[in-house]
């Protein structure tokens, strides 16, 4: 071998690893350019966290407003069966007659009554008020019956209320029953 052939195969080997180290050096790079660095961990840690905080917020809320629908009707199963009590206190005071000899018995009758409903007032209970005339909604009324209209006024009409409803809160426990016109 002659000294220009060793300069020569001696220059192609330093080629060689200079392209080698290149490729080394870009391969580095790009494992140093997917490594996150701290920051950005950081960030998504931060991110993560209020994302929990955001939903343990809505929770907290979404329980909160659980528990107070939850009390505000707890007692619908109590009011619901005590409403046919309420229905006799009315009807026994329409038939006591208003007579001297009978005039005591109806104050008293009527003082129970009265005193009865606004405890159950006081619980959040209320009457959904229903007058002759006012139109018939089926989201509000339950229709016993239909009977031909006295007039053309009171087509699809209530024309009488047989038993009054009743609302807990918000929330209607008892439909008042009415009889409507056609």
């Amino acid at each position: 071998m002659s000294k220009k052939d060793k300069i020569q195969e001696e220059a192609l080997i330093s080629e060689q690893e200079n392209i080698q180290n290149t490729k080394n050096q870009e391969v580095k790079e790009e494992i140093k350019i997917e490594e996150p660095s701290v920051e950005e961990l950081l960030q998504v840690e931060k991110d993560k966290f209020l994302r929990l905080f955001a939903e343990f917020e809505n929770y907290k809320k979404r329980t909160t407003k659980e528990r107070f629908e939850l009390y505000k009707t707890a007692s619908q199963e109590l009011m619901t069966s005590l409403l046919p009590i309420v229905d006799d206190f009315e009807r026994a005071l329409n038939h006591i007659e208003e007579t001297p000899e009978t005039e005591e018995l109806r104050k008293g009758v009527s003082l129970i009554h009265q005193k009865f409903y606004n405890t159950l007032e006081q619980k959040g209970l209320n009457k959904i008020e229903v007058k002759a005339g006012e139109n018939f909604d089926t989201e509000l009324h339950e229709a016993i019956t239909q009977i031909p209209s006295p007039n053309q006024d009171l087509k699809g009409k209530v024309i009488d209320c047989l038993e009054k409803g009743y609302k807990l809160g918000d929330k209607i426990i008892r439909y008042p029953k009415v009889v409507i016109g056609q």
